[in-house]
């Protein structure tokens, strides 16, 4: 099996199922199969060969989704970017996989030109649109194909080169194959959701990252695609409603948005019934505030790009009380505990790293084996996050290993202060680290971004702290800031934040 035989089996099943919408005009499944198989072709006619890298930018779009299965289905291997990076950041990437050959949106010719010349081992670009130079045209690449494919890839073949989003320095690519991608779509569906082949389902998250997991196992059920190349709330109603969508994953940035948007209440949203989300927690306040907006259509899964999407599931129906601030249980087909730094998994209830083992897992970093080594040890891989698992099997996470304070000898959790932080009604976003301190070596501080017109004082919010935390958890300082530094992916950069403060030190804890 392979991921190409996804959408083969779902053209086969549900010919006349609308894939998406050119315009007004159905593209049915069975037309977008066709026009995968040809791409698939036309890449191994320019030479490429099993195992080749091909760079991806392009936004959310029907022809992203086509690049990423031809890609797969022609046992090459795909190497999806981020539309929000810099240039210089997607040069780093595009070097680092050893491109052969480039498809990007028309829209980005003039960042690409900055680049050129700095990828050697790009010999092809292909481009979508209409662009004043040379290269390729996406459609005339396309017509060369032949609707039979003469190579299928085996289950261990690489299939995606996966960038992590670089927020603990330079990105590192993620080495899945087509098993790992299969055991995903897998458990997607025994356990996250199981579409009907009836369901709309609104890309909002960048199909290049995140969003193309979820995508895989939605297209194995033939549901409609709906593309929004780029997340503003006001667009993301107005297609829930043009299009009757039921399905979307968010990260909760976005969730927070769009509970905030004075565009919500004016649009039909009743056929929204799955609200995915994953990447970062929601808080507790701001679930609330979901939940009362949207109704319980809320689900949960945790999840890395070394092991993506869903390590546990948090269902619909288990968001209330105390555990709606868990990541929820773990999946069927993954193995989970709780270990020590050496490796011991430590009893239930007590806080460690988690560690997992599944197919899910990937097959390494890509030319990192020292990297590699560090993170899988007979078969389990260590997440780099901070959590314990209750008596029922619910796992919560603390935060990540790395983003720990140290104060005074205490360990605190910078999300737990976020937590109640975010509780004071003056609060829109909060981010806590750690800044140095000659007395205690790390110091609690919380950088605010307040809601507009809102107003309170760093006196009042540590008193805030005081009545619902221990003493040694409170902030010792605050900062109001207009905004906070997110990654491409909507994740904040606590490693930017820190660095504001440590810079010239040598130690950095």
């Amino acid at each position: 099996m392979h991921i190409g035989q996804l959408l083969t089996r779902a053209a086969q099943r549900h010919p006349t199922n609308t894939a998406w919408y050119d315009g007004a005009r159905p593209v049915l499944y069975t037309e977008v199969e066709l026009r995968v198989t040809c791409l698939a072709d036309a890449l191994r006619q320019l030479g490429l060969k099993t195992g080749d890298r091909v760079g991806m930018m392009l936004p959310n779009s029907p022809q992203a989704l086509e690049v990423m299965f031809a890609t797969m289905k022609a046992g090459l291997v795909i190497v999806p970017m981020n539309i929000r990076l810099h240039p210089e950041e997607h040069a780093t990437i595009l070097d680092d996989a050893g491109c052969s050959l480039l498809i990007y949106a028309a829209e980005f010719t003039q960042a690409l030109a900055s680049i050129r010349d700095r990828l050697p081992t790009l010999k092809t670009y292909v481009v979508v649109g209409d662009s004043p130079t040379a290269d390729k045209r996406y459609e005339e690449l396309l017509a060369m194909g032949s609707p039979v494919l003469g190579f299928q890839p085996g289950p261990e073949d690489l299939a995606w080169l996966f960038y992590t989003s670089g927020t603990t320095g330079k990105p590192k690519g993620v080495m899945l194959t087509h098993r790992n991608l299969l055991t995903l779509v897998s458990i997607n569906l025994i356990d996250l959701n199981t579409p009907s082949h009836q369901d709309v389902l609104l890309h909002a998250l960048a199909i290049s990252f995140a969003g193309g997991f979820f995508m895989l196992h939605h297209v194995a059920r033939a549901v409609t695609h709906v593309f929004l190349p780029r997340f503003d709330p006001a667009t993301f109603f107005q297609l829930v409603e043009k299009h009757k969508v039921t399905t979307v994953a968010l990260v909760p940035t976005m969730i927070s948005m769009l509970v905030r948007s004075p565009a919500r209440t004016a649009h039909n949203l009743s056929s929204l019934h799955t609200v995915f989300y994953g990447g970062a927690p929601l808080h507790a306040e701001r679930l609330r505030e979901a939940l009362e907006a949207f109704g319980p259509i809320f689900l949960q899964s945790y999840g890395l790009g070394e092991s993506p999407l869903t390590l546990t599931v948090l269902g619909k129906d288990e968001h209330t009380g105390f555990r709606a601030q868990s990541a929820g249980r773990v999946s069927t087909l993954v193995s989970l505990r709780i270990q020590d730094d050496d490796w011991n998994p430590v009893s239930m209830g007590l806080e460690g790293e988690i560690a997992v083992r599944s197919d899910l897992v990937m097959a390494g970093y890509w030319n990192r084996p020292e990297q590699t080594a560090d993170v899988l040890k007979d078969g389990w891989f260590r997440t780099g996050d901070i959590g314990y698992l209750d008596q029922d099997g619910y796992l919560f996470i603390s935060d990540r290993k790395k983003d720990l304070i140290k104060s005074g000898g205490a360990t605190v959790s910078p999300r737990e202060v976020e937590e109640v932080i975010h509780l004071h009604p003056a609060v829109q976003e909060v981010a806590v680290i750690g800044v140095p301190d000659e007395t205690w070596g790390e110091a609690i501080k919380a950088l605010v971004v307040l809601r507009p017109n809102a107003v309170t004082t760093e006196k009042e919010l540590i008193a805030f702290c005081k009545d619902r935390l221990a003493s040694f958890k409170k902030p010792r300082s605050v900062d109001f800031v207009p905004d906070l530094p997110k990654s491409a992916n909507n994740k904040v950069l606590r490693r930017e934040l820190r660095e504001r403060y440590w810079q010239g030190r040598a130690r950095k804890v």
